[in-house]
């Protein structure tokens, strides 16, 4: 498989290419902000309502963590390597219970042999078309925490020595469970001082084991499912244009432009955008759809 494509000239992919400390900096401090502001919202205005925003919220940027820790393990999400491995390590990966080394090796993999049998996610996209009543328990599940405990509990029993395929699990692999410890530690022992302890309980541990996994799934399925089963990034990946809900809630950080992210995998998140842009001549090629529904429409029978 070619991992140098060149769909646009090489000039222009190297400022494209541009890694920057000041947006890894505000990446980090949004996702942050978002989450804290989401706590105190409820905090302030205590009611049902706010309370499931909240929680949808969280669970969003927790995944919106991962996809940050995920440009981190590429190298690019800050411009100095000390600081892209500290932040992709510490402040994005092991608070959701993400390890950046191990993730690195997992998801390299994925880009080396996409769409292959060799491909460790090929489990996740392999098997859609799926029905529609297949699709809807899958989510209960996620959204049940059952998800959650299945990985764990296979994460346990690898570390016993035991093989085990379940889907996703290599992804949540650990070399060390201290730093996603200490740091979610540190999280209740903040929440507790402020006198809200409840907090990390009810708006930080139940989103992680329920929504996270639930919107996990769905860009999943955005990213892979029913696209082309060779070494072609414009087909075996896809690109999702989305409305504002489905960029907060859905696919946060650019994260939608899949394509290109595979095509040019060196080039930060916050520059996506703009290669999408500069690969107008090909987007005829490129596989495209509008919208979360459009695509689970195409994966889905029945």
């Amino acid at each position: 498989m070619s991992l140098k494509p060149r769909y646009i000239p090489n000039e222009t992919v190297k400022v494209l290419a541009m890694r920057s400390d000041l947006w890894g900096a505000w990446l980090t401090l949004h996702v942050w902000a978002v989450i804290i502001g989401a706590m105190a919202l409820f905090i302030i205005f205590p009611h049902p309502i706010t309370f499931i925003l909240a929680f949808l919220v969280i669970g969003s940027r927790q995944h919106g963590m991962a996809i940050l820790m995920h440009d981190a393990a590429h190298g690019v999400l800050f411009k100095t390597k000390a600081l892209n491995e500290f932040a992709g390590k510490y402040l994005l990966g092991a608070p959701y219970g993400g390890d950046l080394e191990s993730y690195r090796k997992y998801h390299l993999k994925h880009h080396r042999y996409a769409q292959s049998a060799l491909d460790p996610d090929l489990p996740l996209s392999a098997k859609f078309p799926i029905s529609k009543a297949s699709l809807k328990r899958k989510l209960l599940r996620d959204i049940t925490g059952q998800t959650f405990l299945r990985l764990r509990l296979a994460t346990l029993k690898m570390k016993q020595g035991e093989k085990l395929s379940i889907e996703g699990s290599d992804a949540f692999q650990k070399s060390s469970p201290w730093p996603y410890l200490v740091t979610n530690a540190f999280i209740f022992g903040v929440l507790a001082i402020l006198g809200h302890w409840w907090v990390y309980f009810a708006l930080w541990l139940a989103p992680l084991m329920t929504w996270f996994f639930a919107v996990l799934r769905l860009r999943n399925i955005t990213e892979h499912a029913m696209t082309t089963f060779d070494d072609n990034p414009l087909t075996h990946a896809r690109t999702t244009y989305t409305n504002i809900l489905e960029k907060i809630f859905l696919g946060p950080y650019w994260v939608n432009y899949h394509v290109e992210h595979h095509a040019y995998m060196f080039v930060p998140c916050y520059r996506l955008k703009a290669l999408h842009k500069e690969m107008i001549g090909h987007h005829a090629e490129m596989k495209i759809d509008k919208g979360y529904r459009s695509v689970l429409k195409s994966a889905t029978t029945g």
